[in-house]
């Protein structure tokens, strides 16, 4: 077992949720709105449903992965070009954190929660980046390849739950801040860029 590609991955996916997306920017806005118990709920919505794309990724791409090598480096080389494409789309993108003027609706705590899944289940996007970032990252020889992207599951909704419940109970300090420093939305910006980047180099250079 390769403990260091685990802590690559640890590390690479920190930095990804801690990124300004739609995600986190949510669950920070409802935080702010209706308090820390709202965001959390809206969390914990979001981070179930990865659950739902790490089964389609594993039980489908272990099935290609064991057909034959060529196979293999065909996700890898779909896997580089679609996370530098991801840096390119942010590259064009606005920098600016834009918080909203607009009052975000009161909802309950079981209505956030399915908010939070489906807005992830139902999201294609997701699939398509698990199945860009794992198999780059499949770190043991004598482990199945579905138990391994089942690991590389938990740990991106371990380390995404940790920061998106972080943002929820410092919601207000984070936006104090982001309207304080106006220039921390390019900071942030280069550092997604930096990350899709690296990660889509290492897949390439990445053995099965």
């Amino acid at each position: 077992m390769n403990y260091d590609i685990l802590i690559s991955f640890i590390v690479a996916t920190s930095a990804l949720a801690f990124s300004p997306g739609p995600d986190n920017i949510y669950v920070l806005m409802q935080s702010i709105s209706h308090g820390k118990t709202s965001g959390l709920a809206t969390v914990s919505g979001l981070i179930s449903g990865c659950l739902v794309h790490t089964t389609l990724v594993a039980f489908g791409v272990s099935a290609l992965i064991k057909e034959n090598d060529s196979l293999f480096f065909i996700i890898k080389l779909f896997g580089a070009a679609y996370l530098l494409y991801l840096a390119h789309t942010v590259y064009k993108s606005d920098a600016s954190l834009q918080l909203g003027s607009g009052s975000v609706p009161k909802k309950t705590g079981t209505q956030l929660f399915k908010q939070g899944f489906l807005m992830n289940v139902l999201n294609p996007k997701v699939s398509l980046f698990f199945l860009a970032l794992f198999p780059g990252f499949l770190f043991s020889n004598t482990l199945s390849e579905v138990t391994q992207f089942y690991v590389l599951g938990f740990l991106f909704m371990a380390v995404s739950f940790i920061i998106f419940s972080s943002i929820a109970l410092l919601a207000g300090s984070i936006s104090t801040y982001i309207t304080q420093h106006k220039h921390i939305g390019s900071y942030l910006k280069w550092l997604q860029i930096f990350v899709f980047v690296g990660i889509a180099v290492f897949i390439l250079f990445s053995k099965k």
